[in-house]
């Protein structure tokens, strides 16, 4: 089939707005990786109408997928694992045009995986994990205890995903392989939490204590990219925060965020008048 699609990428190459293409063939009859598709086309353009742009072909019973991606997409991508499969196509794929080196140079920042990127990656994962299990709590003690279990499920992922980005690696979409090699403690929760013969709202309760004392832990060193925009100001309001480009990948989960690190005093609370009587701004600190 390379040889159908070959004419359809080197058509794209000659175009000097290409960066760069990748190709990701099928390895197993199920093969979420590429969607079940025969072969990926990864082609990335400096400038496009739209974001991204997508194509199917068919060829004697075999199919592809050709994925047009603008670089400012890719990298919001690559930096917030908005499509986690991006990278595994990125990493394992082989390239088969190459500008100026850019996919060889990108795929070398991606294995480095620099702390700048590192943190954001962290402090996206820990907002989701914070919402997450506080969630898990909420329904626990309302008694609604097959929910709770769902979300606890989540909580641990968000925790593997964590837990694999701390080692210096991302994320990939089978993450409790990663997890059960580079951080035994908490693939062993998850086992526990999905094997265990105790009920099912003992387990939950259990997970609950284990996985607490983890995200505690982690509190200060996952939050850091958030506190290292907080200390360029005195005060901040909710809106502020929100609206930073450096906050904005991770602004739907910034309020649950700033409350688990006002109760472990990592962030203060600081209020100033408003006009109405007893009514106060709440504006945060470090």
């Amino acid at each position: 089939m390379e040889d159908f699609l070959r004419p359809i990428y080197q058509e794209r190459a000659s175009q000097p707005n290409t960066l760069g293409i990748v190709m990701v063939e099928k390895e197993k009859p199920v093969s979420p990786i590429t969607d079940n598709f025969d072969i990926i086309l990864l082609i990335v353009v400096r400038e496009s109408e739209t974001p991204w742009f997508v194509k199917h072909y068919e060829f004697e019973d075999r199919r592809a997928a050709m994925h047009i991606v603008e670089e400012s997409q890719l990298q919001d991508w690559i930096d917030t694992s908005g499509y986690r499969k991006v990278l595994e196509w990125l990493l394992a794929g082989k390239i088969v045009y190459d500008r100026n080196e850019y996919i060889v140079n990108l795929k070398e920042i991606l294995r480095e995986f620099p702390d700048e990127k590192r943190n954001l990656r962290k402090v996206i994962e820990f907002a989701k994990l914070i919402r997450s299990y506080r969630e898990c709590r909420s329904l626990y003690e309302t008694k609604q205890y097959l929910d709770s279990f769902s979300q606890m499920v989540r909580s641990l992922h968000y925790l593997a995903r964590l837990a694999v980005i701390e080692k210096g690696l991302h994320p990939e979409v089978t993450v409790w392989k990663q997890v059960k090699q580079i951080e035994p403690e908490i693939y062993k929760l998850y086992e526990e939490l999905i094997e265990s013969n105790e009920p099912m709202e003992k387990r939950v309760e259990l997970m609950l204590l284990a996985s607490e004392f983890m995200i505690n832990s982690r509190a200060k060193n996952c939050s850091k990219y958030l506190l290292d925009v907080m200390v360029t100001q005195d005060t901040w309001s909710i809106g502020e925060l929100k609206n930073h480009p450096d906050v904005k990948p991770y602004a739907l989960d910034l309020s649950a965020l700033l409350a688990y690190l006002v109760e472990r005093d990592i962030v203060q609370v600081v209020k100033t008048e408003t006009k109405g009587k007893n009514i106060y701004h709440r504006k945060y600190r470090v």
